[in-house]
Order: structure tokens, then sequence, then C-alpha cells
């Protein structure tokens, strides 16, 4: 069988670690990757005994780029090629009014977003051009707010915009070169280890809104990568039913 490499961000944690353990389970051998590596190896170490030597822990800044280009040259000389990214990582904040966000947290957080989707993409399409056979796919986490904000997220909403705008830009430079870029826009997910929060809703009011069970992002994020290159999933998004969306605003 063809080996199949990804590479999943933020995969120490919650939508990434789901998702990273969803592509083991497919026999993908998964690069997980995130900023603590003892994060890292506990998402490995979810992995049933058999798929265990597929999952790849590699910690790694992707704000930063010489962090970024020395991680995609780490799985290029070890695989030899990557079929798959799924640029999952993000840093968030707390709902703010405009007026009180700080620049320290406005970069934060688009670095993490923007700046890391750009940087481990851009590395993507270097290695994926020049492998044989060539191509790949890339998948962006968006989000609702890449449509559609929320109250006081202006920092968040214009992080996911910009994921937004570089999916469609992926997307289209890709084509002449077997690469296809996808994104999958994810609503509230059930925490883990807290009740869900209310949030504010667009007449002001606070809410604590449905959720659903991560295994629905997992199963999409899977069949997106389990399409072959000639097909795209270019945009859906993955909510509860009943979470306020549609008319948000």
């Amino acid at each position: 069988m063809v080996r199949r490499i990804a590479i999943v961000t933020g995969a120490g944690t919650g939508i990434g670690r789901a998702c990273a353990l969803g592509l083991l389970a497919d026999g993908w051998t998964v690069v997980l990757v995130g900023r603590r590596v003892e994060r890292l190896e506990q998402t490995a170490g979810l992995a049933p005994a058999d798929q265990r030597d597929r999952a790849v822990p590699m910690a790694a800044d992707i704000t930063d780029p010489d962090a970024v280009a020395a991680l995609f040259d780490t799985v290029a000389h070890r695989f030899g090629r990557l079929d798959l990214l799924f640029n999952n990582a993000a840093d968030t904040m707390p709902y703010v009014p405009i007026e009180e966000v700080g620049v320290a947290d406005w970069n934060r957080v688009m670095g993490s977003i923007a700046t890391g989707t750009f940087l481990c993409s851009q590395a993507a399409f270097r290695l994926m051009k020049r492998q044989d056979p060539r191509g790949g796919r890339i998948i962006n986490n968006g989000a609702p707010s890449s449509q559609v904000p929320r109250p006081d997220s202006i920092a968040f909403t214009a992080a996911k915009h910009a994921v937004a705008g570089m999916t469609r830009s992926l997307s289209l430079d890709g084509r002449r070169f077997d690469i296809s870029c996808g994104q999958i826009d994810i609503g509230n997910v059930t925490p883990e280890d807290r009740p869900q929060p209310a949030v504010r809703q667009a007449d002001g009011s606070l809410r604590v809104e449905p959720t659903m069970d991560v295994r629905h992002v997992v199963d999409t994020v899977r069949a997106m990568a389990a399409l072959p290159l000639g097909v795209n999933i270019q945009s859906v998004l993955v909510m509860p039913s009943a979470m306020p969306y549609v008319g948000r605003g």
C-alpha cells in the first residue's frame, strides 16, 4: 500500500487531535505539529497500538518562518513527500469591544491563524510541486466567522476572513500543479472538559448555543482527505442544526 503523509497543525488538543486520530485510523502517517511536544506525544499515545508508529510528533511554532521551514525540510527528508496539510492551529482571545483589543493580542491571533496558515501552505506548495508524483491537498480550518462575525470578535473574524481568501487563492494557484485546497468551517463543538459557555448574540444577549460531537468534524475532514486530487470540496460548513448562524447579525 502506498504510504500517505499528512501534517496536522494544532494536533495537541481538540479538533486537531481528533482529526489526527481519524486520519491515523484511515491509514495515514500523520505528523503531529504543535508548540508543546508533550501534548503531541499524548495525542500519539491515544492512537491504538498498531497505529502509533505512524503518529509522528514534531514540535514547531508555525508563526516562525524558520521553524516552519525546518519542519517541512524534516518531513521531506524523512518521508520524501507530503500528501495532506490540515491547517488547524489557532490562538483565540476573549470577546471584547474593538477599542479594548490590544495590539499584542491582535498580532498573536493573526499570527497563529493567518500567518501560520500562509507559512505552512507556502512550504507545502514548495514540496508538493517538486515531489514525484506531484500534487497534494490542503484543508484549511475556517469558521462560521469567516463568513458571518460574532459581536466583539474583530481579530478572530479578520484572521478567519484571511484564511477564506487564502483558501480561494491556494485553490486557484494550485490547479496546474495538482494541488487542491478546500476549507471546513466548524460550528460549536461540545467542549471536552467544561460546560459550553454562553456567548454574545447579535442583539447583545448572552446564550448557551447548541453543540455537536467532534466526530462529525472528524468524519468530514476524513471524507475531504480521501478524495482523489481531481475532486475537491471547496468549502463546507459543519454545524449543529439549531446553532444561530443563518441570519446571524
